[in-house]
């Protein structure tokens, strides 16, 4: 694992109105390797999401980026620094090209004469070849119209986009959710492929087990707190699954439930 981190936060807090969203928390984000961050809804998943990509300024605590403090005060500023996100809902226009959902607002161009003009083949073939990097061979032409392609399909556009224009780090939000078992598979090979090249990603989920087939480290957010944070192989699906669900007052919870038919039969014998 590289030495240096490429995106940090430093004991991140977050308030709304006297509510806290995220308490305190401490992640480090290395190139060619996947974060994943685990949590049920309102765990503060979508919190931290907005704080990586510019959307949210912590109220206290501090954002780095390549070792020093930032100040991201909109996503276009992240991604100037190399931060993209990909949300669950993709940014995607169904009835737009391939090509030009991929180079939307940065097409490529060529000159003629005095004039600059969109240059729509090399677009076409930029695109295709994009995809196909990705694994994607069922695209051949970048013409081909977004609202054509399967849900994994529009998520591997949306991630070569991203790295293509030189994403850094990576932010996936719940990238599987709305996907059925084969185009997850899809995106989680897609995932091990831009961790292949170099970039940090961190991906946003509460599946546990997708996330312990493509992560190298974990995050287990509850009530807007870290929970616990260990590498790959420290910890079953099952111990992770409880962490997600409370840690220690699950198990305790279970204990006691467990229990319960025991005491019961004491009783009923005592009172015999």
């Amino acid at each position: 694992m590289p030495e240096n981190p490429v995106m940090e936060l430093h004991s991140v807090t977050k308030r709304f109105l006297g509510k806290t969203a995220v308490q305190d928390v401490s992640l480090k984000l290395f190139p060619g390797e996947v974060l994943c961050v685990l949590g049920p809804n309102g765990a503060g998943k979508s919190t931290l999401i907005k704080i990586l990509s510019g959307v949210y300024k912590p109220t206290t605590g501090n954002v780095l980026v390549g070792g020093q403090p930032v100040t991201l005060n909109s996503p276009q500023e992240a991604r100037a620094l190399g931060i993209s996100t990909v949300h669950q809902e993709v940014g995607t226009i169904p009835l737009m090209s391939v090509a030009r959902n991929f180079f939307l607002g940065a097409e490529p161009t060529m000159r003629l004469g005095p004039f600059r003009l969109l240059d729509l083949k090399a677009a076409d073939r930029i695109a295709v070849e994009e995809l196909r990097k990705m694994g994607i061979q069922r695209v051949t032409d970048g013409r081909q119209t977004v609202g054509t392609l399967s849900g994994g399909e529009r998520q591997a556009l949306a991630i070569a986009r991203a790295v293509y224009f030189g994403a850094k780090v990576l932010i996936l939000d719940e990238p599987t959710s709305d996907l059925g078992v084969h185009e997850a598979r899809v995106v989680l090979k897609l995932i091990k492929e831009v961790r292949g090249r170099d970039v940090a990603v961190i991906l946003i989920t509460h599946n546990a087990h997708q996330a312990l087939s493509v992560g190298d480290r974990f995050a287990v957010l509850t009530h807007g707190i870290l929970a616990a944070e260990f590498r790959r192989g420290e910890k079953t699906p099952e111990e992770v699954i409880s962490l997600m669900a409370g840690g220690r007052a699950f198990e305790e919870l279970e204990a006691a439930v467990e229990a319960e038919p025991a005491r019961a039969s004491d009783q009923n014998g005592d009172g015999q």
